[in-house]
């Protein structure tokens, strides 16, 4: 169940990356910033339940974001073969990671943040 909204994330991810161009919601930002925005948002609702279950290593931090640049992979290579009027993008693919790292690094300061504020017994 924890990981519960990190699929419906990686879902709405895929539904919006998959649906026809011309039924795609139209947002106010660039493409871009919303592939930064969609993978900030699944990376933190993965790295939290890890931490969670007790997975502090750097490790899980990595996993997280290679986890969610391979799936930013994945959604590209389905938009470029499987669909008609969208295509895959190697830029998008690195708003995605980047997205993916901020994210990360967002969750690993607020952390390092509460360690080092936490009173010490």
């Amino acid at each position: 169940m924890v990981y519960l909204p990190a699929v419906l994330v990686a879902a709405g991810i895929a539904m919006l990356s998959l649906v026809e161009a011309s039924h795609a919601p139209q947002v106010p930002v660039s493409d871009k910033w919303s592939h930064g925005i969609a993978y900030l948002i699944l990376a933190i609702s993965l790295i939290l339940p890890l931490l969670y279950r007790g997975h502090r290593s750097w490790r899980a931090y990595l996993w997280t974001v290679v986890s969610c640049t391979a799936y930013g992979l994945l959604m590209e290579a389905l938009q470029r073969f499987c669909t008609l009027t969208r295509s895959g993008e190697m830029a998008d693919l690195l708003a995605d990671f980047l997205g993916a790292l901020i994210g990360v690094l967002i969750v690993a300061i607020v952390v390092f943040v509460q360690h080092v504020a936490a009173p010490k017994k």
